[in-house]
C-alpha cells in the first residue's frame, strides 16, 4: 500500500519528515519551499486517491503561486499540529 493511498498514512508521513527537518535546523521558511514543490510535483505527477487528495490538487490547480506557499504551510501546520496520528 502506498502512502497515498490513505490520508492518514500521508499526513503521518509528511508530519514526520516536517518534524525531521525542524529537528535538523531547517526555517519554517526553507521547508514550506520543499513542501511546494512536492505539492507541485504531486498535482502533475500523481492522481488522487481519495477525497481530500482530490480537494488539495483541485485547490492547488486554481491557486496563484502565493496561495499555493499558503496552501504548502497550512499543510505542514496541519500534520505537525494533529493530536491524534492514527497510522492505518
Amino acid at each position: 500500500m502506498s502512502i497515498f493511498d490513505n490520508w492518514n498514512r500521508w499526513k503521518d508521513f509528511l508530519g514526520d519528515r516536517v518534524e525531521q527537518a525542524e529537528n535538523l535546523g531547517m526555517s519554517e521558511d526553507t521547508i514550506t519551499s520543499f513542501a511546494k514543490k512536492i505539492g507541485d510535483y504531486l498535482s502533475e505527477n500523481v492522481d488522487p486517491k481519495n477525497d481530500q487528495d482530490r480537494v488539495l490538487k483541485d485547490l492547488w490547480s486554481v491557486a496563484a503561486e502565493p496561495e499555493r506557499l499558503v496552501l504548502a504551510r497550512l499543510m505542514m501546520k496541519m500534520v505537525t499540529s494533529d493530536p491524534v496520528k492514527s497510522s492505518q
